[in-house]
């Protein structure tokens, strides 16, 4: 039954940075009892409208906003993370937020570890003993209401990207007198199924009473779980729908404009078949990264192809390109071009041909406090020694062609930006997704590997940058290994599709193949297709 008192209500919600006004009149009401979408491009004004609501630092030392927040009726005053958990408001970011030295349950239940009492005596908790066994059984209860199965000993940095999520969502999910949960972008590293396993525990969390407001680019997710719908563009509230009476295309017309919408719904672009000869082989590959090890592989990539990599979670498909670039133990023959490849330095990699575009931006591709043009030009100076010109017997860096290759980027991949100077930690994750690109890019590799480009990125981003991927391969000769959760996307642009399945190469099919082929690959059963 709905509550006819607003859980939350945003009233004319206005923030400009440096005269550049963000949001303009944004109002917003979520009920008690439902999911609540808040869509938008990347740059639409998101990430601040949430920044105010979660009482950051950012908004209150660049002069605060304009408006008003009321929770249940009552109106409040949000100046820090600290007194919007308080009142009960707690969000799981987009970008990860855990503590990298502390286990599983100690990142669940950081801030509010439970104490031994020792005596009779009072005493400052902070000076007593944690209490270990206690953590451990309630982060075990906070996982099981997600129904989530992790061992709680387990250091949260051996965990893939798609665990940790569950982690972040368990802590928040655990905090005493929630009223609302945030989530930004919670299936962004999740395969279908375990978006589909999230979307139940949203459902069920709903029944309790806990109102959430659920940020996403994936359409099809927001029509089946929420409730209502509020569509930002250019920070101002561009429309609203009940989920029931919409669709996805009516929703993408209210993100992006009808100019946009035809090359949504367009056709797969057939392309030259590359050649037959490999030019990258892999015989014996295998790569420790824990929860996505690869076992034994043995796969060829052939010059000039896209090739998808898919498959389940924590099957080892995001171990390979970590495993290629050094950033985990691995081994194994890697043959470049005839060459055999010496594993475990990335910068050795990199300048072998490679370009390489991780799965998780924050803590592989970005320098948050560094510059959009240092971001994309670092690799490539410290590689190649581009962008430094030499000034007598000294080397300094060539701020002018630094500059004009960021702004050639920020132009072609659309990053939303004030300018090629500003922190990348600064931008929205969608377009931090795409300085990661544009740096790969500025290494002019003969082979690209991608990990989940398109996470957290709108449906005209990543329509633009898929379109981006296929250019590179189809005008420059690029040979791309395209990594993805999302098999639809590996179907509308490779060329083959390899899954993996416990470590290894399960079979390699054609984007055009049955999708119960691929669902039999990616079960672990024997699915034979060769000569593909």
């Amino acid at each position: 039954m709905e509550s006819e008192q607003p859980r939350l209500s945003l009233r004319h919600i206005s923030k400009s940075y440096s005269g550049n006004r963000v949001l303009s009149d944004v109002s917003l009401d979520v009920r008690a009892g439902e999911i609540h979408a808040l869509l938008g491009e990347n740059g639409a004004g998101k990430s601040t409208l949430m920044k105010i609501l979660m009482g950051m630092d950012e908004i209150r030392q660049s002069g605060g906003f304009e408006g008003e927040i009321l929770l249940d009726g009552e109106p409040v005053q949000i100046d820090s993370p600290k007194r919007a958990h308080e009142l009960g408001v707690c969000m799981v970011h987009q970008e990860l937020m855990l503590v990298n030295g502390f286990t599983v349950a100690e990142n669940i239940r950081v801030g509010r570890e439970p104490v031994k009492r020792i005596g009779r005596g009072e005493r400052d908790a902070a000076c007593l003993p944690i209490d270990f066994s206690r953590l451990r059984e309630q982060a075990k209860t906070a996982l099981e209401r997600l129904h989530v199965e992790l061992d709680g000993d387990m250091p949260i940095a051996e965990l893939p990207v798609t665990q940790m999520q569950f982690v972040e969502i368990a802590r928040e999910v655990d905090r005493p007198g929630i009223r609302l949960l945030i989530l930004d972008e919670p299936t962004a590293v999740l395969n279908d199924e375990e978006a589909e396993c999230l979307l139940d525990r949203m459902a069920r969390l709903k029944q309790s009473g806990l109102s959430i407001l659920f940020i996403t680019h994936r359409l099809g997710e927001v029509l089946r779980c929420c409730d209502r719908i509020t569509v930002l563009r250019d920070g101002a509230v561009a429309g609203r729908a009940e989920s029931g009476k919409t669709s996805a295309a009516a929703i993408a017309e209210m993100m992006i404009g009808k100019r946009l919408l035809a090359i949504h719904t367009s056709e797969r672009i057939s392309f030259g078949e590359p050649t037959e000869e490999p030019v990258l082989q892999l015989n014996g590959f295998w790569a420790d990264l824990p929860g996505e090890r690869v076992e034994r592989l043995d796969l060829e990539v052939r010059r000039g192809e896209i090739l998808g990599l898919g498959g389940l979670s924590g099957q080892g498909k995001i171990g390979f390109a970590n495993g290629l670039m050094g950033l985990c133990p691995s081994g194994g023959v890697v043959i470049l071009d005839g060459r055999e490849l010496s594993l475990g330095d990335a910068g050795s990699v990199l300048r072998a041909g490679f370009g390489f575009v991780s799965e998780d931006r924050r803590r592989v591709g970005l320098l948050s406090g560094s510059s959009i043009e240092e971001n994309i030009a670092i690799p490539a100076m410290l590689n190649f020694g581009r962008f430094l010109r030499r000034v007598g017997p000294v080397q300094m860096i060539d701020r002018r062609a630094m500059r004009a290759n960021a702004l050639e980027f920020i132009h072609a991949l659309d990053i939303r930006c004030t300018g090629p100077d500003q922190p990348a930690g600064m931008l929205s994750g969608g377009n931090q997704q795409k300085v990661c690109v544009a740096q790969a890019l500025t290494l002019r590799p003969r082979i690209l590997l991608v990990s989940e480009p398109t996470r957290g990125i709108d449906i005209g981003a990543k329509h633009l940058l898929l379109n981006v991927l296929l250019r590179l391969n189809r005008e420059q000769g690029i040979t791309i290994v395209f990594t993805s959760s999302e098999l639809q996307e590996l179907r509308s642009v490779c060329d083959r599709i390899a899954i993996i399945s416990r470590g290894r190469v399960a079979g390699i099919l054609p984007p055009d193949a049955p999708e119960a082929e691929f669902g039999l690959m990616m079960s672990g059963l024997d699915v034979k297709r060769s000569g593909v």
